[in-house]
């Protein structure tokens, strides 16, 4: 029998999945474009090329602009990113706001283009969810046909960044925590297949990273692999502390100033280390292919962790996706380097530590070990690293378990965002990423296609 409820709410996940990447490619284009005209060669990502002066001055007049517009905005259409969204569909219980995807939009050009050390892929999760929630009003759905699209929107989001349509859907499961069901996950499915396909239109079938041919030695190399799991665990613990205590500190303060102390932060560190400055994914291929120094990695590996949590926790509009994924690629590049001079048993592949620990710290920053996972399986196409990479992903997770609790960094912002609204009850309580209350679906969906 024609299930009209399912058919119904696959097509809107089409349409989502059609619209979100649509919107994310745009994003995506407008930052490559700027960044084509305005870094030197026209080479984008090229900050290292920019006099010290100006990689100071550059974050600084970055900084100061969006203050100025933010703070002739009212309060609640600064709200951008993940977190905005986690806050809207799983606290509030309200349809996404499109003014702030707009904010969104522009403000992480802005904030992109000025090399703050945030992504693209955090507003892109914000711009899919806003713009499935606009079709939600349009289309008058009730409250959690709304939620499961703009889930949908941001699984496209994710598949159209990084060319991992799987990883998109477990994403929204971990972080969203939509409610694994047939009825539930269809329209997410279809939303991501489509953001990868239009991504493979426009950039070709290869992954987001050049990845090299990727294998492990030998199972001898397993303890160096349980040793950076662990390693990666403390400094993802300590990237959620600091994210948290930098929100603490500054979501009192006026956006100008929060802004250019994130700007004054990332352009000092960036007199010694440029590559922090915007997404930077041009310096986590130099990783892969073994081009970056130890001495140039700890300093670029120091420098990200502090800037983007800093920059993340003093509201800046971008996201923390693509700096974990590069702190960690830092770790894995180091620890590579060690294990080739001082473990007798080495025998990996060049830039294997690397993606290892690029997953590891995603997931648990993310606190979303199976996306991580399932996204280090469809950025190398190779199925003998998921062995290595579950162990080094499960021993950071248990490790920054032991030492932040359950919360990852998305929710220690939101709590600290309801605390300084003084919002009631109290939202310590309410931000528990593991409460059953937590995980929503489409109740209305659900009772359609029975």
């Amino acid at each position: 029998m024609l299930d009209r409820g399912l058919i119904r709410i696959a097509l809107l996940g089409a349409l989502t999945g059609f619209m979100a990447s649509m919107l994310v490619l745009a994003f995506r284009a407008s930052i490559e474009i700027g960044q084509h005209y305005f870094l030197p060669d026209g080479k984008i990502g090229n900050y290292e090329a920019l006099s010290g002066w100006a990689r100071l001055a550059l974050p600084l007049g970055g900084a100061l602009l969006l203050g100025l517009i933010l703070e002739r905005l009212p309060q609640a259409n600064r709200g951008v990113g993940i977190v905005h969204v986690i806050d809207y569909l799983r606290f509030r219980k309200q349809s996404l706001p499109f003014r702030n995807a707009l904010v969104q939009f522009f403000g992480g050009i802005i904030a992109i283009l000025s090399g703050h050390s945030v992504d693209r892929e955090g507003p892109g999760v914000h711009l899919g969810a806003a713009n499935a929630a606009l079709i939600g009003r349009r289309m008058r759905l009730d409250e959690d046909e709304d939620y499961l699209l703009a889930a949908a929107g941001g699984a496209a989001a994710i598949a159209a960044a990084y060319n991992t349509p799987l990883a998109g859907v477990i994403f929204v499961i971990e972080v969203l925590r939509v409610r694994y069901a047939v009825n539930h996950i269809v329209p997410v499915i279809v939303a991501s297949v489509i953001g990868a396909v239009f991504s493979r239109l426009v950039y070709g079938h290869s992954p987001a990273f050049a990845v090299p041919p990727l294998a492990i030695g030998s199972l001898s190399e397993l303890p160096v692999i349980m040793l950076l799991g662990l390693v990666i665990g403390v400094l993802a613990s300590a990237f959620i502390a600091g994210c948290q205590h930098t929100a603490r500190l500054t979501l009192r303060w006026r956006p100008l100033y929060a802004l250019l102390a994130a700007g004054l932060v990332t352009g000092l560190l960036a007199q010694w280390a440029p590559q922090i400055m915007g997404v930077s994914y041009d310096t986590l291929d130099r990783m892969l292919e073994n081009h970056v120094l130890g001495s140039t990695l700890l300093i670029i590996l120091v420098a990200k962790l502090i800037a983007t949590a800093i920059s993340v926790g003093a509201r800046v509009p971008g996201g923390l996706i693509g700096p974990s994924l590069i702190i960690g690629g830092a770790i894995g590049a180091i620890a590579e380097g060690l294990a080739q001079q001082w473990y007798p048993w080495y025998a990996g592949s060049s830039g294997f530590y690397t993606m290892i620990g690029m997953v590891a710290m995603m997931g648990a920053v993310l606190r979303a070990p199976l996306a991580a996972l399932v996204a280090l399986m469809e950025l190398t196409g190779n199925l003998n690293i998921i062995l290595p990479g579950m162990i080094a992903v499960v021993i950071a997770e248990l490790a920054t378990r032991s030492l932040s609790g359950d919360a990852s960094a998305f929710t220690v912002l939101l709590t600290e965002g309801h605390k300084a609204e003084a919002v009631t009850p109290p939202m310590a309580e309410r931000v528990e990423p593991d409460e059953e209350n937590t995980e929503r679906g489409n109740t209305k969906t659900e009772k359609t296609s029975e």
